[in-house]
């Protein structure tokens, strides 16, 4: 689609262990429009961060492999870049937040030089620049005393700080589109909502693209405009945020959406759970990846795998069951 500022297409990438070859993703296709924000869902090893890591080539070779698949932006194929014409957009056009601030920040350097050095090599400022823009881009997200803060190493801030400095990190050469890789997760509750509503700000008031990655629900239903609910490697569920709250159509959708606690509800009653564990694919799935879990199962199920398919304007699900009829879908 030519209004798309990011469109993957197709793709699959591996992981080879000495127990065999890990299939993480599995033909993952989705786009980004300018100034939305995208929703990315799933529980621990579906494959969220490993498509996002692979669009950047951040993945480590060997033991992993982009095997297909195509990530265009600016009409430009990043999965056939130069190393050297990959760097240049890592940071400067595309910017990442991970998960643990205090393993991404370097121990030994000072908050300053980490972040000036992007600034000096993607934007080529001078040193006293740079250290400008890093006092500007901490007082943005809301460290006090900036200036005087940029002395200070990552252990001498706190877990939402190092966050926060996480957060300048990224934006320091104004991206065009922000991944945020499950960027709370390690954070407290009140934490957590200050970082959510500090990316909201930014977002109004820089105008940019936001990909957030998480495993919850809860997060992305007031920050999200789409949201794509990844399980087994595949997109299983993609759909406004609104409608896929109100008319979740894939069984493990529904069970993500029923283990969230409701604050609106008048009676008690237990939190919904899903029985079994995620697949290990050591080979591509050949039927439904959520078979062995799922309640509304059938024949089918164990023979194909469903495509990911409209069930709605801007509603597809990969699913051979209505769930609402518990009947195949015709």
């Amino acid at each position: 689609m030519p209004d798309l500022l990011l469109d993957v297409q197709g793709l699959e990438t591996t992981f080879k262990t000495p127990d065999g070859v890990i299939h993480a993703v599995n033909g993952v296709s989705f786009g980004l429009k300018e100034g939305e924000t995208l929703g990315v869902v799933g529980e621990s090893g579906c494959g969220k961060s490993v498509t996002m890591h692979s669009m950047l080539r951040l993945i480590p070779t060997p033991p992993g492999k982009i095997v297909a698949g195509k990530a265009f932006f600016f009409g430009q194929d990043l999965l056939q870049m130069s190393t050297e014409e990959i760097r240049h957009v890592r940071g400067a056009q595309i910017s990442m937040i991970f998960q643990d601030p205090m393993t991404s920040l370097n121990p030994v350097l000072t908050i300053g030089k980490q972040l000036a050095e992007p600034l000096m090599l993607h934007l080529g400022m001078t040193k006293k620049q740079a250290e400008d823009r890093a006092t500007e881009l901490l007082g943005m997200v809301g460290i006090p005393n900036a200036r005087e803060r940029l002395k200070d190493y990552p252990h001498q801030y706190s877990g939402g700080m190092r966050q926060r400095v996480m957060i300048a990190m990224a934006l320091s050469c104004s991206p065009q589109i922000l991944i945020a890789d499950e960027p709370t997760t390690a954070l407290d509750v009140t934490i957590q909502a200050q970082i959510t509503d500090l990316v909201k700000r930014l977002r109004s008031e820089l105008g940019m693209s936001i990909i957030w990655i998480t495993h919850d629900l809860g997060v992305v239903a007031g920050l999200a405009q789409r949201v794509i609910v990844m399980y087994g490697g595949y997109i299983i569920e993609e759909a406004d945020v609104k409608d896929l709250y109100s008319n979740p159509s894939h069984p493990y959708t529904i069970g993500l959406l029923g283990s969230l606690p409701r604050v609106d509800e008048q009676e008690r009653h237990r939190l919904y759970s899903i029985e079994g564990a995620p697949p290990v694919l050591y080979n591509k799935p050949s039927a439904c990846p959520f078979a062995p879990r799922c309640k509304w199962v059938m024949e089918r199920c164990w023979n194909e795998n469903p495509p990911l398919e409209p069930i709605a304007s801007k509603h597809n699900v990969a699913c051979w069951v209505d769930v609402k009829t518990g009947r195949p879908r015709s």
